[in-house]
C-alpha cells in the first residue's frame, strides 16, 4: 500500500470529506471558506506536503504522513498573507498551550508590495 492508498484509508472514518487524486497526488479539500487545501505528492522516493500555498518536502513517509494530519487538525492554522487580490505568503502556526506559535513560511515575491496587504487565518478541525 502506497501514502496515497494509506491515507485514503484512514479519510473512510471521515465521511463528509471531500478529496481528489491522481496516482501521485492527492488533496483533501476545506469544508468550509475558513479552511485550507492539504495535498501530498509523491515524486520517485520524495514527498511533499501543501497547505495551500505553504509546503515542506519529506524524505521520510512517516513524517510526510504526520505533516499531512497534522494539516487536517485543529492543532494548526494557516496565515495566509494577501496583497491586490492575491495570496503570496502563507505562514504555518501550530498550537502552544493557549498560544499560537508561528513555525514556518512559504512566499512569492510579489510585485503589488505597495498595495495594502490582508491577512486571514485558516484552519481545518477534521481531525479533533
Amino acid at each position: 500500500m502506497n501514502v496515497i492508498d494509506e491515507i485514503k484509508e484512514r479519510l473512510k472514518k471521515y465521511p463528509q470529506v471531500n478529496y481528489t487524486e491522481t496516482d501521485n497526488f492527492i488533496s483533501v479539500l476545506p469544508a468550509s471558506d475558513k479552511g485550507f487545501t492539504v495535498s501530498l505528492e509523491i515524486n520517485q522516493d520524495a514527498f511533499k506536503v501543501f497547505y495551500n500555498g505553504w509546503h515542506e518536502d519529506f524524505d521520510d513517509e512517516i513524517k510526510a504522513l504526520n505533516c499531512f494530519a497534522f494539516g487536517l487538525s485543529a492543532e494548526c492554522r494557516l496565515k495566509e498573507f494577501w496583497r491586490n487580490g492575491e495570496p503570496y505568503k502563507w505562514t504555518l502556526e501550530y498550537k502552544d498551550g493557549d498560544y499560537w506559535t508561528e513555525d514556518s513560511t512559504t512566499g512569492l515575491f510579489n510585485v503589488s508590495f505597495w498595495q495594502k496587504q490582508t491577512i486571514n487565518y485558516l484552519q481545518n478541525d477534521l481531525i479533533k
